[in-house]
């Protein structure tokens, strides 16, 4: 009964939202890879993250997967380079988000300065990439406070998001850069700022800046809670990119692809009974807009830590319930 309420919800909610979808989406474009991917948080685990979102291997299908690179992986050459060998072996494109020095002192991550900024483009560039096209991502949810020394500053954020877009597209490497992607759930306070109100910051600090990058970044959670059905349409929704893609269209007349770098479900009583189902629908109806170029779920392992609820992998790197849904998922929508 439950079941074919929700399938009933989705029917109508996918009525309801062609409109929107319709006057919002761009010309499909073909991609060169599996839309589907995974967040992961160290090099070491690409073979674990290859292994779940290739549920063909036959096919031979490239995928993206989400990583950070922080100032501290700066010595670690050897460890970047072998991630960067085994990518290529294994068809994976990486997609890097930028990333300082976490300081526990004052519980967030350090500004970057431009010499920052310059030695990890140094890095990048010395390495032997898996693809020509080299996507980086210019640091981390910035209407955070703590993703940004403690302090919410949209015009420093613009002043580096431009250096680093210069920068890298400088190196003539086919470097591809996106933004720092908004918490679109963040209310206004002292520690956050509303996605929308950051982004008309930064075009107040520079009416220009989103002629510098060159896809656009998003991280649309399901939310209120990282529970909501994906049928719903809402900022805040696993849609939230759609809202992200029409303010920059409204305000700068630019159409941009996107990378959705973090979403998904937490898993808890309320979720877990249709993970499946969550997946499947999105899948199918949210992540195959044309726009989209890659998802990657996050995140592949996170326990022990306080992103258990959402791994894919458990701390003895067994598949969790979100793993297993997530792969019926896959398989259901390859065989529609």
């Amino acid at each position: 009964m439950l079941r074919n309420l929700f399938r009933y919800l989705v029917s109508l909610e996918l009525v309801l939202s062609l409109g929107f979808f319709a006057f919002a989406a761009s010309p499909a474009q073909a991609l060169t890879a599996a839309i589907l991917g995974v967040h992961v948080l160290n090099p070491t685990d690409l073979d674990d993250a290859k292994a779940m979102i290739d549920i063909n291997p036959a096919a031979q299908e490239w995928h993206y997967v989400t990583i950070p690179l922080t100032q501290g992986d700066l010595k670690k050459p050897e460890e970047w380079q072998k991630f960067f060998d085994l990518a290529k072996t294994q068809r994976v494109i990486p997609i890097i988000r930028l990333a300082t020095r976490y300081d526990s002192a004052s519980d967030s991550w350090q500004i970057p300065s431009r010499r920052d900024v310059i030695e990890m483009t140094r890095f990048l560039s010395s390495l032997s990439w898996p693809t020509d096209q080299k996507n980086v991502i210019v640091f981390n949810e910035v209407n955070h406070a703590k993703e940004w020394g403690n302090n919410l500053d949209p015009a420093g954020y613009t002043q580096i998001l431009r250096f680093t877009a210069d920068w890298l597209h400088s190196e003539e490497k086919n470097y591809v850069v996106l933004p720092a992607a908004m918490d679109l759930a963040a209310p206004n306070s002292a520690v956050t700022k509303d996605a929308f109100s950051y982004l008309e910051a930064m075009l107040a600090e520079d009416s220009t800046i989103f002629d510098h990058i060159d896809v656009w970044n998003s991280h649309s959670y399901p939310n209120p809670g990282f529970s909501s059905s994906p049928t719903r349409v809402a900022v805040n929704s696993l849609r939230g990119f759609w809202f992200e893609l029409e303010f920059i269209k409204n305000r700068t007349g630019k159409d941009f692809k996107v990378f959705i770098t973090e979403t998904g479900w937490a898993d808890s009583v309320t979720t877990r009974r249709w993970l499946t189902d969550y997946y499947t629908y999105a899948l199918q109806h949210v992540w195959s807009d044309p726009r989209v170029v890659a998802v990657t779920p996050f995140v592949l392992k996170g326990d022990p830590g306080p992103f258990a609820d959402f791994g894919f992998l458990d701390r003895n790197n067994q598949p969790t319930r979100q793993y297993k849904a997530l792969q019926k998922a896959l398989t259901i929508s390859a065989g529609t």
